[in-house]
């Protein structure tokens, strides 16, 4: 065997073992979805939410839809439960913490955070259906 074929089982065999799409598998990511109204109950479309891991101070953006829906999807591993997230949404601030099981891999991780007015209301036990039907509204399973 050739030095250059050797060098290419090597790369091949690199390339093969390691995990190209484990970055999109659920235990690489922390969802936080939800609702910005204004004090009317009126959604608010075009606004900026911004999450911030606090540990490493790296932002998501997320923009609303015209019903006001945002999905900010953050990048937490299995490690991360019980950071602390900052949500930002023009002046009002909210810290969320990452509740997960980190065994989970099945479930999706995240919680729901509307803005009611001048306030957060984090609903983490409606995630779950919030998700499912953002992701059923674009055609997927």
């Amino acid at each position: 065997m050739t030095r250059a074929t050797a060098r290419l089982i090597a790369i091949a065999l690199l390339m093969t073992s390691a995990p190209a799409g484990a970055e999109h598998e659920v235990y690489y990511r922390y969802v936080v979805i939800g609702y910005v109204n204004d004090p009317k109950g009126q959604p608010i479309k075009g606004r900026t939410v911004e999450v911030m891991r606090d540990k490493t101070g790296f932002s998501y953006l997320a923009e609303t839809d015209a019903q006001g829906l945002y999905v900010a999807v953050t990048r937490l591993g299995d490690e991360s439960a019980g950071e602390t997230l900052t949500v930002k949404v023009g002046t009002l601030v909210h810290t969320v913490t990452a509740q997960f099981d980190p065994a989970n891999h099945a479930d999706d991780r995240g919680t729901r955070l509307d803005v009611a007015g001048t306030k957060f209301v984090e609903r983490p036990t409606w995630f779950p259906s919030t998700l499912g039907r953002f992701l059923g509204e674009r055609g997927h399973p």
